[in-house]
């Protein structure tokens, strides 16, 4: 059994952080349920879940800097809200134009998102548990790139940019208990 020296601010940051990682995995969990059950096309109820998202995402950066301020600079964090917010807007605008301007907008922050994703996983490399977060912020852009190509298709779909958050859920998941160590640290 190998034993982790953690100071009090990182044990303090790993556990909520454990605690945000589990509230984000049941969240993309559910919602990527009911948005695969029911954004079979734009509609009221798509549009929202799609804006939901992000909007989330904005709630658990902000949940994450408050919680991680000893670890770091949260200028990530701030670029993670803007973009976050920008694509809960964007989504609200292009779906008046129709599933491939969804999935621009979608595929064009999923890139962003995850490329902020990687690089705060990279900075809390020593602080353990962080590899799945690294691993899923190069997933996110990629699969973000696949959503702008496939917006291009004869009859894209907004199914697939659902799914999306199931992977990402199970990382969270992953992340969340490979932090029980350095958040029972102290």
């Amino acid at each position: 059994m190998s034993t982790v020296a953690v100071s009090p601010g990182i044990s303090q940051t790993a556990s909520a952080l454990r605690r945000l990682y589990f509230i984000r995995f049941a969240f993309a969990i559910v919602w990527a349920g009911v948005t695969i059950a029911t954004a079979k096309d734009v509609n009221a109820l798509s549009v929202t879940l799609f804006v939901l998202y992000p909007l989330f995402d904005v709630g658990a950066a902000i949940y994450d800097m408050r919680s991680s301020r000893a670890s770091g600079s949260p200028a990530l964090l701030y670029v993670n809200m803007a973009v976050s917010l920008l694509a809960a807007v964007g989504l609200g605008v292009a779906a008046a134009s129709g599933i491939p301007a969804m999935l621009r907008v979608w595929g064009a922050w999923a890139i962003v998102a995850g490329a902020v994703q990687l690089a705060v996983g990279l900075r809390r490399r020593a602080m353990g548990g962080q590899w799945p977060m690294i691993i899923s912020g190069g997933i996110s852009v990629l699969a973000g790139a696949n959503f702008v190509i496939s917006a291009g298709a004869d009859d894209p779909v907004l199914n697939q940019a659902a799914a999306y958050a199931i992977p990402g859920a199970i990382f969270f998941l992953i992340a969340a208990f490979r932090l029980g160590r350095a958040a029972k640290a102290n």
